[in-house]
């Protein structure tokens, strides 16, 4: 559901980067359907053969924005931008954005530690809701996890394991090693020198101490999730399963929405959906 309808005036103006691809459209799709935001500009890499190309016309729908590779033509419009593409687009992105004021809703995973600073140092000027997942049912899970590892802290063995489609081009996925990193803070530990990402072989006992993570990729997966703690004579699984990305495109949307009141400064889903509490 979406808020009251606004004039045209009041709409709240979005880019969407990576216009033609898969998150992209659903996005576009998103906008469309919703009173209170339209689509300000659309991006896609050059040589993409989308561009020129109405950004809604895959809907049958004329939205007066054309896909362009120009970064300050199709953020010109603008005062937002989502970008679910790849850290180094999103980084060009996040300049021209810092440079012209765009507040930026950033869904890409697979940052290093130097590009996270990168984007921090952007939040003193601009507003960001950085997430792994921008799923709302995603987001309650990682509260859920953190009330579950505390309780569950001794004598259970915590496995992640996570199944997405044959094109994601990172593994563990951001979300899987943001419940990791949930997991760990909740009971203390560091999940960079307690994480394990593979076994093969001979690989002894389970050492009590470590994380495991599981990946699994093919056909469309959309996004599964598991967290597992096992026990001796139980265990505890916590899941999410996606089954259309139509679920992160709404939540990209409920993080414009938010960012619309902040001036700066570097946010989270948890911000956003108002759980730290």
């Amino acid at each position: 559901m979406t808020p009251a309808s606004s004039s045209p005036s009041d709409r709240l103006r979005v880019a969407v980067a990576g216009a033609s691809g898969r998150m992209g459209r659903m996005l576009i799709e998103a906008i469309q359907a919703a009173d209170d935001c339209v689509l300000a500009g659309a991006l896609d890499v050059p040589g993409s053969p989308a561009l020129g190309q109405d950004a809604a016309a895959f809907l049958g729908q004329a939205s007066g924005v054309a896909i362009t590779s120009d970064l300050a033509t199709g953020l010109r419009d603008a005062r937002f931008l989502i970008d679910f593409t790849r850290p180094e687009g999103t980084l060009a992105h996040l300049r021209q954005c810092r440079e012209h004021g765009i507040k930026l809703v950033i869904g890409t995973t697979g940052f290093s530690d130097a590009q996270k600073a990168e984007i921090t140092a952007a939040a003193a000027d601009i507003a960001i809701v950085m997430a792994p997942n921008m799923s709302v049912g995603v987001n309650v899970v990682l509260k859920l996890l953190q009330q579950a590892a505390k309780a569950l802290s001794r004598g259970y063995d915590i496995e992640i394991i996570e199944a997405h489609h044959r094109h994601k081009v990172d593994a563990p996925s951001g979300t899987a090693l943001k419940m990791g990193e949930v997991v760990a803070e909740a009971i203390g530990r560091d999940l960079k020198t307690c994480a394990v990402y593979g076994r093969e072989g001979v690989t002894g006992e389970r050492d009590p101490s470590t994380i495991g993570f599981a990946t699994v990729r093919g056909g469309d997966i959309v996004g599964d999730h598991t967290v597992l703690f096992a026990g001796i004579g139980e265990r505890i699984e916590i899941t999410h399963k996606s089954s259309s990305r139509a679920t992160y495109a709404q939540g990209s949307l409920r993080a414009v929405r938010f960012l619309h009141g902040q001036a700066r400064g570097l946010f989270g889903m948890d911000d956003v959906l108002g759980l730290h509490a």
